[in-house]
Parts: structure tokens; C-alpha cells; sequence
């Protein structure tokens, strides 16, 4: 089976790594929020491009805690895309904030840019652009909205670790961005982490608070906070990791380039991207019209798939009191019902990429007959 990502051969990979990062928390005996926890934060500020990181317990906590941070909760509206993972609005809803879905690019299946403004209200006070499955979002048409209009950008990057956009990293254009770190991503631990970064001092030492029940020192606690914190050893893990992150994103580059090349059936849309942008291919999201027999194929061809995402977020049960409909979303309903992802582990061979770019070609020929 060709899966979509291989665990196994990536621990053959880093079994070393992990070993090593493991060993060297518990020989410390430290294990919460200590100094793998505090090198990391220094190390992926440094990467994005950020003075400061809070390290937290997920990605969809680092978007929590970013809109505590700045003071967004209940009367408030915050703008975000209308398909994306759950977590992305499900933040949103836990601080008591209303999430405005706007539909998605047709050819990019990021936010559409050009409805953001027509949503835009007195009770709106961000904007969360997801940059869905490695994809830059278009942040100068983003950043020019929320300018006039006073607003937050808190970037989603959970899926986007070491994209660009216009030469610059993806987590340097908003107020906040927030990364996950779950075992798919392209920097992924051996559990659950996340992390936001600023240029913000008091957001910084506000969300350092939050992130530990709103604490300023160990027994002194000066607001209302969570427990999510990034522990020693999925630090000390992606330390190891960070350092293999730009090699890994250029190969998903490389067989994302060979999959735009060679793969011809007419039955299937590939993914585009905005001109200015460096994606990193966390995912490589194809359309059909058949997906269900097309599923059915590659399962036949020992080949993996998952659908990001079936069901657009205003139509999952929590979200349908906003009573959104098809209409409202018309662009995000069509790639709900048409969206696939195929395998593009860093870990994939020659040969099963060859392979898979065969049976999504010969399926063309087994619809024909």
C-alpha cells in the first residue's frame, strides 16, 4: 500500500533523531515547559522570521489563545474561509466570537480575496486566512483590506511550515500566525503541539500567560488562561526536525512538480496557486467529478487517499445556526463534493510515484471501458 503518510519509514528515517531528542529530556527530568521548550521557540521564531514564539498544545489552542490575546470574545466577528479543518473556526466559537465564512478561489481553493469586503461589519475585528494545504494565501490584497479597515490578520498556518509569499515566509504578514505541529504536517511531532508567533512584545509575554492558566509566576495568576503547553520531549522532537524541514518541503516541491507535469486525464482537475507564492505542498488536493469510483480505483491500485475536507465548515452541526447555505458558499460546496488527496510524502519512492501518476492517468481509460 502506497500511503498517504508512511509513519513507519519515517521513523526508519529518524529513529536516531527521536532517540536522541527523547534521551536528552530524560536525562534532564524536566519536562515541562523548560529549556528544549525555550530553544525551540528561539529556533522557529528564527525560521519564520518573528521575534518571538509561544509554544502550545495544538494548532487549533495557538489560534484560541491568539484571539484571547487580543481581547476578541463575545459580540465580535472574525472573517475566515468557509473550507478548512474544523479547528480554524472552532477557535473562533470557543473565545464566543461569531465566524463569518466567506467561499473560496476556484482555482486555488483559498479564500476568495474579492468577498472578504462585502462581509466586513462594525463587529468584525479579524481576519484568519488559511493557507490550506501548503498554499499562500493573497496576502497583499489581504493585508491592504484589513488596513482600511482597522482589522487583526491572524494567519492559519497550521499546513504551511517554510511556504513563501513574494520571497517573504508565510507567518510573517499577520498580527499572529499559528502553526500546528500534528504527526501529518510537514514539521510534525509524535503527538499533539502547536505554536503562534508575533512581533508583539505585550502579545508575547499575554499569550505566554494564557497558554498556562493565565499565569505571570508559578503561584500568581493574573488572568483568565488554558493549560495547553508544548511539552519538553515534542520539543526537543521538532528541534531535531527543524533542521530537516526545507529538504523535506523541497522534495513535496519536486513531486508536486511531477505530478503538475505528468499527470493528463481529463477527468481530474489539478491544484493551482497563486503567482507570487511558494507553496510547500502539505497536501495535493486534485478534483473529479467521479471521486467515488475514482477512490475506488486507487484503493484497487494499493494507493491511499483522504478527502480535505468533505463538508464545508458552516455545514457542520456547530456552525449551522449561522444558516448558511449551497448559495452562500456555492464555489466551497462544489470542491466538498469533488476534492482528493493523493500522496506526496517526502518519503515516496520514484517508483510509487510513478505509479500512482500511472492509475490516475489509466483511469481515464477504465471509465471508457
Amino acid at each position: 500500500m502506497i500511503y498517504l503518510n508512511n509513519f513507519k519509514r519515517r521513523y526508519n528515517v529518524y529513529k536516531r533523531v527521536y532517540e536522541k531528542a527523547i534521551n536528552r529530556v530524560l536525562k534532564k527530568g524536566k519536562y515541562i515547559l523548560s529549556e528544549e521548550v525555550q530553544s525551540f521557540e528561539k529556533e522557529f521564531a528564527k525560521y519564520i522570521g518573528t521575534k518571538y514564539a509561544v509554544g502550545v498544545g495544538s494548532g487549533m489552542a495557538a489560534l484560541q489563545i491568539s484571539l484571547m490575546a487580543l481581547e476578541i470574545g463575545q459580540g465580535d466577528e472574525v472573517i475566515t474561509t468557509s473550507l478548512s479543518a474544523v479547528a480554524t473556526a472552532m477557535a473562533i466559537l470557543l473565545v464566543g466570537a461569531k465566524p463569518v465564512f466567506i467561499d473560496i478561489d476556484e482555482k486555488t481553493g483559498l479564500i476568495d480575496v474579492n468577498k472578504i469586503e462585502e462581509k466586513i461589519t462594525k463587529r468584525t475585528k479579524a481576519i484568519i486566512p488559511v493557507h490550506l494545504y501548503g498554499f499562500p494565501c493573497d496576502m497583499e490584497s489581504i493585508n491592504q483590506i484589513a488596513k482600511e479597515y482597522n482589522l487583526y490578520i491572524i494567519e492559519d498556518a497550521c499546513q504551511a511550515h517554510g511556504a513563501l509569499y513574494k520571497g517573504k515566509k508565510i507567518g510573517t504578514f499577520g498580527t499572529i500566525a499559528c502553526f500546528s505541529f500534528y504527526p501529518t504536517k510537514n514539521l510534525g511531532c509524535l503527538g499533539d503541539g502547536g505554536i503562534l508567533v508575533t512581533d508583539d512584545e505585550a502579545i508575547y509575554h499575554k499569550a505566554k500567560m494564557l497558554r498556562n492558566y493565565g499565569k505571570k509566576d508559578r503561584y500568581i495568576c493574573e488572568i483568565i488562561g488554558l493549560n495547553s503547553r508544548l511539552d519538553e520531549i515534542q520539543a526537543a522532537i521538532l528541534r531535531e526536525k527543524l533542521r530537516y524541514l526545507d529538504c523535506e518541503n523541497h522534495r513535496r516541491i519536486l513531486i508536486a512538480e511531477k505530478y503538475n507535469e505528468e499527470i493528463n486525464n481529463i477527468l481530474i482537475e489539478k491544484p493551482e496557486i497563486n503567482n507570487d507564492a511558494l507553496a510547500v505542498w502539505h497536501i495535493y488536493p486534485i478534483r473529479c467529478k467521479h471521486r467515488e469510483e475514482l477512490i475506488s480505483y486507487l484503493k484497487k491500485n494499493n494507493i491511499q487517499t483522504l478527502i480535505h475536507y468533505p463538508i464545508p465548515i458552516p455545514f457542520q452541526k456547530p456552525f449551522r445556526y449561522l444558516n448558511y447555505s449551497d448559495k452562500d458558499i456555492p464555489v466551497a460546496t462544489k470542491w466538498a463534493r469533488t476534492v482528493l488527496s493523493i500522496p506526496i510524502d517526502p518519503f515516496l519512492t520514484e517508483e510509487e510515484i510513478d505509479m500512482i501518476i500511472s492509475a490516475l492517468n489509466d483511469f481515464l481509460r477504465y471509465k471508457r471501458g
